[in-house]
């Protein structure tokens, strides 16, 4: 299996059901267990975005069958003692010996004032190619302790990198080794990207996202178009307060929503149908019943317009954004 099989593989076993997911596993050879238990325990959260894709290719839009996309090592050694049964225990120990060979695997549940305070003077290159390997909000409260200037140092250098060499992770590793006493094994994988830079920017505070992508945008306006895309997706929607719903009603057409709902979750659809009037709802539920099978691309298109229109709202003050996986609270 690819390495591209093998996260799809992962991130579909993540979407269902646990029970579901377990039946889908018990299928597989030991070996595939083994690899896809593996890659769900690296995977601490996918995004909506890469959810929907892979679900997309498993079946015709179907998000009822969607129940979390929270991954790691719990939910990986659940998986296989539902699917394995008594014999998962030698599985859920190979499981372990190899996210602990892991890059930087010490690392994932460490402090992140004490990750700052092992890396904060070391070269921009070797920051960056840390955070990489280590989960996105950790990674954002060792970000946001940097110095500015640092900071998008950092973010530019994560940004580009690609494919890392053993050699240059086994350094870093053997650097760290001597300050904090630990041993691990080299391993040859892909991180950072713009993805990454993305994660770490979604649970960072607003303030330190707005300074960075106002910094990058002096010099690689690009760049920060292509982190804005992957930074808010069409489901976080539903995470917006009513209040911001109506407002991007007003900027959206009928016909726009029962293209773009085709594709969303039963919870979005819910949340901006009764933030309408009853005769609007009802003739949007009209419209996307009139519009039968569409194509997968032209609904992210009609969804992607949206959230531009979302984020120019936002960038006019006309709405705010919330932080993190749930709605903004508001006090009277």
């Amino acid at each position: 299996m690819s390495d591209d099989g093998l996260r799809k593989a992962a991130v579909l076993l993540m979407s269902l059901e646990e029970d579901d997911a377990a039946k889908l596993l018990a299928k597989l050879p030991n070996k595939a267990v083994e690899k896809v238990s593996i890659a769900i325990a690296q995977m601490e959260t996918v995004t909506s975005r890469e959810q929907e894709r892979v679900i997309a290719e498993f079946l015709e839009s179907k998000p009822s069958v969607l129940a979390t996309n929270s991954g790691g090592l719990e939910r990986a050694k659940a998986l296989v003692k539902k699917a394995l049964g008594k014999d998962a225990t030698d599985m859920i120990s190979v499981l372990q010996q190899a996210l602990e060979s892991l890059p930087f695997g010490f690392l994932h549940k460490a402090d992140p004032q004490n990750i700052l305070s092992f890396i904060v003077d070391e070269h921009p290159q070797t920051v960056a190619l840390v955070l990489s390997h280590i989960p996105s909000s950790t990674a954002a409260s060792v970000l946001q302790g940097l110095p500015m200037a640092r900071q998008l140092a950092v973010i530019r250098r994560i940004a580009q990198m690609g494919q890392t060499s053993p050699e240059a992770i086994d350094e870093i590793e053997r650097a760290l080794e001597v300050r904090m006493s630990l041993v691990m094994n080299q391993s040859f994988e892909k991180a950072g990207g713009v993805e990454s830079v993305a994660e770490i920017l979604n649970v960072s505070d607003r303030a330190t996202e707005r300074q960075i992508l106002e910094s990058l945008a002096k010099d690689t306006p690009e760049l920060v178009e292509e982190i804005r895309r992957l930074m808010f997706v069409f489901e976080d929607i539903s995470k917006l307060a009513d209040k911001d719903i109506q407002s991007i009603l007003k900027n959206v057409e009928t016909a726009q929503w029962a293209m773009a709902l085709k594709g969303a979750s039963q919870a979005l659809q819910d949340k901006v149908l009764r933030n309408m009037s009853s005769r609007a709802a009802e003739m949007l539920k009209e419209e996307m019943e009139y519009l039968g099978k569409v194509r997968l691309s032209d609904v992210e298109s009609v969804q992607q317009k949206i959230v531009d229109i979302v984020r120019n709202l936002e960038e006019n003050g006309q709405l705010a954004r919330p932080t993190g996986d749930t709605e903004e609270e508001y006090v009277s």
